[in-house]
């Protein structure tokens, strides 16, 4: 093998070589965009149900009659789930991916925030499901403080925030279309919004998601939140708005 004018000879150059090489690269590039693409869609369409919900009312499943709840005592549990089996809020993260549970971005955010933590000790929770509706509220829709008000004045208590999580790795079989508000202290962003998190099955798998925890925040009476009893909680008489809903 020679060098004729600087260039080797015996190893031409070969356009073929080339065209599978940017074939591949652009396949590979193509696939990568597909997948991103895949995960943002199923975000947006849960949160685009979610908004709907809030907004609207609207729901795919017919909604169950609103029956008017005077105590926290007389609601039946709805689920119990078990928290504090994470050492922290990464390792719980991890979990989700693993399962292929989707985590908006926002909701991701707040899991590193100081405000998020987790239990030091392995602990059964109960949870219960209400609706605005069912706690006494008429009109289209609500001020998420009027809800939480209203919640701890029949005894109900806030959740913790790990619940959201934990929640959404031990209900894998959620039925498609159902939202449930995770009845808890809004955790601030590093831009300083107000966050609480919703466990859903918006028609494109499961997901975490973010939606506006502040004080104003208006949702549907139809829209589901899950409490604890407030026994089981942060004890009602030390909750105000300004320690759920700080500036």
């Amino acid at each position: 093998m020679g060098r004729i004018a600087g260039k080797e000879i015996g190893r031409p150059y070969s356009p073929a070589w080339h065209c599978r090489a940017v074939l591949i690269t652009g396949m590979f590039c193509s696939a990568c965009m597909f997948l991103l693409a895949s995960e943002l869609r199923a975000q947006c369409t849960a949160r685009d149900v979610l908004q709907n919900q809030l907004r609207f009312g609207k729901t795919e499943s017919t909604a169950a009659p609103q029956s008017l709840i005077t105590s926290a005592a007389d609601v039946p549990v709805w689920k119990t789930i078990t928290i504090g089996t994470f050492p922290d809020s990464f390792a719980l993260t991890g979990a989700l991916e693993a399962e292929g549970c989707s985590i908006a971005g926002l909701a991701e955010e707040i899991f590193a925030r100081p405000a998020f933590t987790v239990s030091s000790a392995q602990t059964n929770v109960e949870l219960f499901a209400v609706t605005a509706a069912e706690l006494g509220f008429e009109t289209d829709t609500v001020t998420l403080d009027a809800i939480y008000a209203r919640a701890r004045q029949l005894g109900f208590g806030l959740a913790a925030a790990e619940i959201a999580p934990q929640l959404r790795l031990q209900y894998l079989d959620q039925p498609m279309g159902e939202f449930l508000i995770i009845g808890m202290q809004p955790i601030k962003t590093w831009r300083g919004d107000p966050i609480i998190l919703t466990v859903a099955n918006g028609g494109a798998g499961l997901i975490l998601l973010d939606q506006d925890g502040g004080a104003d925040a208006r949702v549907s009476v139809t829209s589901r939140f899950l409490f604890m009893r407030s026994n089981e909680a942060v004890p009602a008489n030390t909750l105000n708005e300004a320690t759920l809903f700080p500036n």
